[in-house]
């Protein structure tokens, strides 16, 4: 072990008259392992939920839609062509358009997807969201939300009256059955039926408004995109799910960033004491510092000296931080429900926050900026203090000795 750093671990851990100095050290580890250990929670959290978000809109959306502004009329050529291109897995036909819910007493609007059911399951997930019934396979069936089906106090073999926007016409359809797929805008709107019924609603016989493709990785589907985008004229347009929906994850980009600036703050008060620990130790330190560079010692060995201690601090606080934090993050559903049982509280409600438990995924590029983060605010820390002592003359500090 090199002097510096073994002189700079005495200082730091005083036993007898810079007690105060250690009890200042103890406070700023902990306080860079409460920091590191809130940012390993708060991030692992905003990544379960965009994680989860991305599941359940995959789940009942396709992962690449093919569309045009009039609709697609060649649908099988079309499908042949998309199907065999590299890294597609599966296409489906939809029809997706507004309906009008006609209630004895009121009328909403409502989303209705026409699918082809053999087909849908090569794209989406839907059908493993059924909890009582089945998807439609007859025309005059239908398949609605959970959140639908509380509001209407409806269940399977119910009949909902549809009205088309094209010519006015009500249409009754049969529940076949209901579906929960964890987003509350599709739970509550969404009613699928079957891809033939949904033309003779809309009058579109031999239209369907688009092409759900499923590719073989998620993140494979911009490339996919660009190429569907050689393959077909400008006449078609292709998007992928994540640009059907760029508010949801631009939000959930805009609070996960600003959630790691607000807690580095956390962090950033545990360096501003490491800072005053330092200099208090410098000025405590004078004399000791004089000696030491009367005996030869340089102005860069004085600077490791107590750099040296910044960093200690920042190891061990990252470490305890990282221990608890990952700790809690594998462990947060439990201590939710101990505080809960405990307290009488709920900290999550299933009907406000639609979640039956908290989703959470550490990322290891979530990690290293954290990490990164504290070690280059703890070094910062303990600059100002290893300059002022390496450029302080031997003269001046024992000139009053």
């Amino acid at each position: 072990m090199r002097y510096e750093l073994w002189l700079g671990l005495r200082y730091l851990f005083a036993k007898r008259r810079e007690r105060f100095i250690s009890i200042i050290a103890v406070l700023s580890i902990g306080g860079v392992a409460l920091g590191v250990a809130a940012l390993i929670v708060v991030l692992a959290v905003m990544s379960g939920f965009d994680r989860d978000m991305k599941d359940k809109l995959v789940g009942t959306n396709a992962h690449i839609i093919v569309d045009a502004q009039s609709g697609i009329k060649d649908t099988e050529e079309l499908m042949r062509r998309l199907s065999a291109m590299e890294h597609v897995v599966g296409v489906s036909p939809f029809i997706s358009n507004q309906a009008i819910l006609r209630l004895p007493d009121q009328a909403f609007g409502v989303l209705l997807r026409g699918i082809d059911v053999d087909r849908e399951a090569r794209v989406n997930h839907l059908g493993d969201y059924i909890v009582m019934g089945h998807l439609p396979k007859a025309d005059h069936e239908a398949a609605i939300g959970t959140e639908l089906a509380a509001f209407l106090h409806a269940k399977p073999g119910d009949v909902v009256t549809l009205v088309s926007p094209v010519d006015g016409k009500p249409h009754q359809l049969s529940i076949s059955g209901l579906f929960r797929s964890g987003m509350y805008e599709y739970d509550a709107n969404l009613i699928a039926v079957t891809l033939t019924r949904a033309q003779a609603f809309y009058q579109s016989k031999g239209v369907v408004t688009g092409i759900g493709v499923k590719v073989d990785q998620l993140e494979r589907a911009p490339d996919v995109q660009r190429a569907i985008e050689r393959e077909l004229d400008a006449s078609y347009r292709v998007r992928t799910w994540m640009e059907l929906n760029p508010a949801l994850f631009g939000a959930l980009r805009v609070e996960k960033t600003v959630m790691f600036v607000i807690l580095t703050l956390i962090i950033v008060v545990a360096a501003l004491n490491i800072m005053s620990m330092l200099i208090m130790i410098v000025m405590e330190k004078t004399k000791d510092i004089g000696i030491l560079r009367a005996l030869g010692a340089t102005r860069l060995s004085i600077a490791s000296l107590f750099l040296s201690q910044g960093c200690v601090i920042g190891f061990v606080g990252v470490c305890l931080g990282l221990a608890g934090g990952f700790m809690l993050s594998l462990n947060l559903n439990s201590f939710v429900k101990w505080v809960e049982g405990t307290f009488g509280v709920s900290l999550f409600p299933p009907t406000v926050y639609y979640l039956d438990h908290i989703p959470t995924q550490i990322n290891s590029i979530d990690v290293t900026a954290v990490v990164g983060a504290t070690f280059i605010l703890t070094v910062l820390a303990g600059t100002y203090a290893a300059v002022r002592a390496a450029y302080l003359a031997p003269v001046d500090a024992l000139r009053y000795e």
